[in-house]
């Protein structure tokens, strides 16, 4: 737009006025055309338009402004997946066709026509997650592939033990003793290990089954590096501190000593060498980060029943990303004792004043529990028979004068009188039930020869368990004929095997002498047929799992569990408690009803001796 003004008429000048012409005014010119194109890019569409309407303005000596804005380009959403490398370990043998390989036998169901699927736990909420769960083969494609190999085909319900273990970061597996909680535990760490979902893998469990630990992952996964963490501090400090190791196994004991280490605390079990043992003698130490295992595995994780114990605190600082707990007995005592093991799993997801039933349907997606009478439907019965015995007149004499003499001691006691002092009382008369402290008879010991008798002339085995070693030496020496074996704490721990080798493959071997502490537990002794209860355990659970060394797959026919209990005895009033603790366990793991009951209380104790306590009773005392 262009303004010329050269010319303008004046006005008519009045008398007395005057006026001059003024300056020109200046020219100026400004051009507003545009060269715009007539086409405008939108996420890298064109769409043509029509040419923009021009409008002119006065703007005075004010140029006009550019405001450029950038539209980000849009982003789609993706979701990836990325598979990890597998652990490079050697390879596993090549497995044997299911179709040529006959099931083993005692399977209630044996045929392959329902395949083992992975199912994802309930508290998985990622997709991704879910799908990698339901995308996998099922496990026995895996042994058809011949990905991974076994020494021979394990039970259907076996490859659910492996389907429950593989996807869960919490779980217990729970089943009855006798029907491979190791295997199970193996093959699913296996797995996890090929498929690279985890590298590094904590086993826990006693001191005396280490070994066999060892000869378990030897039989079901030699391809994998075990390493056994044992020794003097600055060995194990060395040994915690070593990279790549697939699978360490350590014992409860060896734990606690190592506290420190796993605390992450400053002190000896912190510090590490800078060598192997042995490699030099001018060695410093250095610190080395807190130990973190991608799983731990608790096996008889019974033993952190107890919250406030050492075991249990040093468990649970362990830094880890799963945990699994093997376990036959997950209740002892009381709903306190699974309390203990979730506070390793999942702390404070379940508390003991929960009812049972509630406790039972808050943990069921956490717990797989199988008793052998429901899975191997062709297993040899469990034939269990409790002896009521008369205690021979020497016996008698000498318990009833201690019994009346330990009920005065604590009724003289009153109000001071403890827990701890009517243990005592109970643990002599227990003894005295065994043997006459006096002369050494026993009506146990009597009926226990007429038995191994009839055993030993049948070419057969059996254990005699009891609590306490001194009871299982006398035994030693009053059955010498029957070539007795003893297997208890005061023996080395590397001659056990040898021990066990012994009795099993030794035909003049016919009996075994065990404790329940150092043979009730993950040993097994299924070439045993008899086994007899000299004297009973606290709580049934333990008697059970030493029942159950024997009684398990590959016993080649029944076993026949002999309680020996003395009547009119501490022993017999004992027994009545024990039959009511059976009850909890059923509870949390059915639909019963609540047992009256849940334990030997401090009342129930002092009421074995008619005796009214004087403190306010506690949940369980036994």
């Amino acid at each position: 737009m262009s303004i010329f003004l050269d010319s303008w008429t004046p006005w008519p000048v009045q008398a007395g006025y005057s006026w001059a012409q003024p300056p020109a005014p200046e020219v100026g010119s400004w051009n507003f055309s545009s060269a715009a194109s007539d086409k405008i890019a939108v996420n890298a569409a064109s769409l043509r338009m029509s040419p923009p309407a021009v409008v002119a303005w006065d703007c005075g000596s004010i140029l006009p402004q550019a405001i450029s804005i950038a539209l980000p380009r849009t982003k789609i959403g993706t979701r990836s997946f990325v598979f990890p490398a597998p652990l490079e370990i050697a390879s596993p043998p090549r497995a044997a066709s299911l179709n040529k390989t006959d099931p083993p036998s005692g399977c209630a169901s044996t045929g392959s026509a329902n395949p083992t699927r992975i199912k994802p736990p309930r508290d998985v909420i990622k997709l991704e997650d879910r799908l990698c769960y339901l995308l996998q083969p099922s496990l026995e494609a895996l042994l058809s592939e011949g990905a991974l190999g076994f020494p021979f085909r394990p039970f259907p319900y076996q490859f659910e033990g492996v389907a429950f273990l593989y996807p869960r970061h919490a779980a217990i597996l729970a089943d009855e003793m006798g029907l491979g909680k190791t295997m199970q535990a193996i093959t699913a760490v296996r797995l996890l290990l090929h498929r690279g979902e985890v590298r590094n893998v904590l086993l826990v469990c006693p001191k005396p089954l280490v070994t066999n630990w060892q000869r378990e992952f030897q039989q079901w996964a030699p391809e994998i590096p075990v390493m056994v963490v044992e020794g003097d501090q600055a060995r194990r400090a060395w040994q915690w501190r070593l990279p790549d190791v697939p699978l360490r196994i350590a014992n409860y004991e060896l734990l606690c000593r190592d506290r420190e280490l796993f605390a992450g605390e400053k002190g000896s079990g912190a510090f590490c060498r800078n060598g192997p043992p042995g490699a030099s003698h001018k060695r410093r130490l250095t610190p080395f980060p807190r130990p973190h295992f991608d799983l731990v595995v608790l096996d008889e994780s019974q033993r952190i029943k107890n919250r406030a114990g050492a075991t249990n605190q040093v468990v649970r600082s362990i830094s880890r990303r799963r945990g699994w707990a093997l376990t036959g007995t997950p209740v002892e005592n009381s709903t306190e004792d699974l309390v203990g093991i979730f506070e390793f799993l999942a702390p404070g997801f379940i508390s003991a004043d929960m009812k049972p039933r509630k406790i039972g349907r808050t943990v069921s997606d956490y717990v797989l529990r199988r008793t052998k009478d429901a899975v191997l439907g062709e297993l040899p019965p469990k034939m269990v028979h409790d002896e009521p015995l008369e205690l021979s007149p020497e016996q008698r004499a000498s318990y009833t004068l201690a019994e009346e003499e330990g009920v005065v001691r604590l009724s003289e006691l009153g109000d001071s009188v403890s827990i701890q002092h009517v243990f005592e009382l109970v643990l002599r008369l227990k003894q005295i039930c065994n043997f006459d402290p006096a002369t050494g008879a026993s009506a146990k010991l009597e009926r226990l020869e007429a038995d191994l008798e009839e055993i030993a002339e049948s070419g057969r085995k059996a254990i005699v368990f009891s609590q306490w070693v001194q009871t299982l030496e006398r035994l030693g020496e009053r059955l010498n004929r029957f070539g007795p074996l003893q297997y208890h704490g005061k023996i080395p721990a590397k001659r056990r095997d040898e021990i066990i080798r012994r009795f099993q493959e030794d035909e003049s071997r016919h009996v075994i002498l065990m404790s329940y502490g150092a043979g009730g537990v993950g040993l097994n002794l299924q070439f045993a047929n008899y086994v007899f209860l000299f004297d009973r355990w606290w709580n049934p659970a333990v008697e059970d799992q030493a029942i159950n060394r024997a009684h398990r797959i590959g016993v080649d026919g029944p076993v026949h569990v002999t309680r020996f209990v003395t009547t009119d005895s501490i022993e017999e009033r004992i027994d009545r408690i024990l039959q009511e603790k059976r009850e909890l366990f059923d509870i949390i793991f059915s639909d019963a009803e609540t047992p009256r009951k849940l334990g030997l209380t401090h009342e129930e104790l002092f009421g074995l001796f008619r005796l009214k306590c004087p403190t306010l009773p506690i949940d369980v005392a036994a």
